[in-house]
């Protein structure tokens, strides 16, 4: 069931982001984009933060510090915005991070930023082994 509902949680993000885009196109700033996904996305009754804090832990479990992120949604979807043109190796590796170092599963990566709307999925699955 968990699967289930982030899926339909990515769903509704990514269908509220092209609408957004649909209707504000490119150009903005990123807060622009963030204040109207957090503000479309409350709308529909689910529970979102912005600029919320993450905590990164260390493997052994230490706290080392927080990030942002841009939105947390239901408590278990971080989604990191972008107005740019294009997405770059460092955006992946800035959501990758988040994921790991805060122990959230699931991410989405949005770029408002080009003429065509970019949206991608990334999932961190730690292993038993730790590899």
């Amino acid at each position: 069931m968990k699967w289930d509902h982030i899926n339909q949680l990515c769903d509704v993000v990514r269908e509220t982001s092209f609408a957004i885009h649909k209707y504000h196109r490119n150009g903005h700033l990123e807060k622009v984009y963030e204040n109207a996904l957090g503000h479309r996305l409350r709308k529909l009754e689910l529970d979102v933060e912005q600029q919320h804090p993450l905590t990164v832990y260390d493997e052994d479990g230490t706290i080392l510090g927080e990030y942002f992120a841009d939105l947390l949604i239901e408590g278990c979807l971080i989604v990191e915005l972008k107005a740019c043109k294009s997405v770059a190796d460092e955006h992946i590796a800035q959501l990758l991070g988040y994921l790991k170092s805060s122990r959230i599963e699931t991410g989405l990566l949005v770029n408002f930023g080009a003429a065509k709307l970019h949206i991608k999925k990334y999932l961190m699955t730690v292993s038993e082994s730790g590899s």
